[in-house]
């Protein structure tokens, strides 16, 4: 990083999985940089839905840098995920042709049920050294028996990662949602699952979902179970790969309780 900025500038790690990211300051200017960033920033922050990207610049190594405002602010609580400005904004994502227009130019191929259902069972497969759990296998059979009910939807661009800690607010009041390395083209459903499942109240579903702009009907409801339920089993087979059994255990008491939510065991 210091052969692109120079010297004078002030560079510290900025945390996060891939350690692929970085704050830079120098006198008052600040940045914030990231080694090979979604390639369709440029128009996430022409959308308002990131920080402003200053600029982009490719290494000999063919990485690519970008620089963003580093913005005063912090991440949502899970309480105020419930905000209408998360729905209005998540309802703004998943209605931009312009964001679905590029993704699908950049080969982003969109994410069918089926496939995501053949991926988990490839990956309990190779799991099975490992105490494999007898809800995992009563999950996927759901899955497998409710498949005809989520296919053949409309796809839109979907963040895939809808933890608060994703939803950045800003010192002036301006709301983003940031970290875009997993998005994909899938139903919407997909995000609306993890958002509403994990921070939302079921009896105030209805009005969120009013405010993101769609009715909460038996078939989106369906759906929402479907990709939560789903997203769940990755995160266990997930840590599990990883040898992490604890986080895996805990994900396991979701799973649990989502099952119930569902019908699949009873109280």
């Amino acid at each position: 990083m210091e052969q692109i900025l120079g010297q004078d500038w002030t560079i510290t790690p900025a945390g996060g999985s891939t350690g692929e990211a970085y704050y830079a300051q120098r006198d008052d200017k600040r940045l914030f940089l990231k080694r090979n960033s979604s390639p369709f920033l440029a128009v996430l922050s022409a959308e308002g839905i990131v920080p402003k990207l200053v600029w982009t610049k490719r290494m000999e190594n063919g990485d690519v840098i970008t620089a963003q405002q580093w913005l005063e602010g912090r991440e949502l609580s899970p309480e105020e995920v419930k905000h209408p400005r998360v729905a209005q904004l998540l309802s703004k994502i998943h209605h931009s042709s312009e964001l679905l227009d590029l993704l699908m130019r950049m080969g982003k191929k969109p994410l069918e049920p089926e496939a995501l259902l053949q991926e988990l069972k490839s990956q309990e497969q190779e799991l099975s050294f490992v105490n494999t759990q007898i809800e995992v296998h009563q999950c996927l059979r759901f899955l497998d028996n409710q498949l005809p009910y989520v296919q053949n939807q409309r796809k839109v661009v979907c963040h895939c990662d809808m933890n608060h800690n994703n939803w950045l607010l800003t010192t002036a009041g301006q709301l983003y949602l940031i970290d875009w390395d997993n998005a994909m083209v899938a139903d919407p459903a997909m995000d609306l699952g993890m958002i509403l499942h994990w921070y939302i109240p079921e009896e105030e579903w209805e009005d969120w979902l009013e405010t993101y702009g769609v009715e909460l009907h038996e078939d989106l409801l369906n759906r929402m179970h479907w990709y939560i339920i789903a997203q769940t089993i990755s995160f266990i087979q997930w840590h599990k790969s990883r040898l992490e059994e604890k986080e895996a255990a805990r994900w396991l008491e979701d799973l649990k309780r989502l099952m119930l939510k569902v019908g699949m065991i009873n109280n």
